[in-house]
């Protein structure tokens, strides 16, 4: 059985009002992207997979791969104006193709998810695993290879829309760290303030769903 980590990173990223995109604005010196790739790479996924898009973040995937000593596939969309289902699709090609017997897929603007969070869907067992975060059913979600061909082709939705078709496929794994998105200006602020070394680092913020 190998697995597959997956991260979404395709999207253009509009609500971000920065001078750069969102993905590689810095939080704790390091680009948002650079945290969440991390955590994907902490959990020693058998492949890991990064869907790109609008923006080129092969400088910032280069970098952790040089620092970690691991290898990341970019895989580009060339729809990613089309939604999100477009790079899980292009996430599915590859993981097909390597014969995983699943995948865990997150998100690129999710920094705070932790090693840990992907770690425990990655060993979890089901159909589709999501991580709760205080109740809150977030990225990353663990999809085996029985439900690829159930995953949308079209649209802005992913795995979400899935789950909702099929509630009866998905079990829950409770998880620490934060499930914030970095969406725009105020959401980075907080991830900042959501920082290990922070006096606000208690205080989670509410994801947006």
């Amino acid at each position: 059985m190998t697995i597959a980590g997956v991260l979404l990173a395709a999207g253009g990223g509009s609500r971000f009002e920065g001078s750069n995109h969102k993905l590689t604005a810095l939080l704790r010196g390091e680009p948002v992207i650079g945290h969440s790739l991390r955590a994907m790479v902490g959990a020693g996924f058998n492949q890991l997979v990064v869907v790109t898009g609008a923006v080129d973040l092969s400088s910032e995937i280069a970098a952790v791969e040089t620092s970690t000593g691991t290898s990341i596939e970019i895989v580009h969309n060339e729809r990613w104006q089309s939604g999100q289902a477009s790079s899980l699709q292009a996430a599915r090609a590859v993981a097909e193709t390597a014969n995983h017997s699943a995948m865990v897929v997150g998100l690129g603007d999710q920094p705070g998810a932790g090693i840990a969070a992907w770690r425990v869907v990655g060993a979890s067992i089901g159909p589709i695993v999501a991580a709760s975060f205080g109740g809150k059913r977030r990225p990353p979600v663990k999809l085996d290879r029985s439900v690829w061909a159930l995953l949308p082709t079209e649209g802005d939705e992913g795995a979400r829309v899935l789950m909702e078709r099929h509630p009866e496929l998905v079990s829950e794994v409770p998880c620490p760290g934060s499930p914030l998105d970095v969406d725009t200006l105020e959401d980075l602020l907080a991830a900042e303030a959501n920082s290990p070394s922070s006096p606000a680092s208690q205080k989670t913020p509410s994801p947006k769903e």
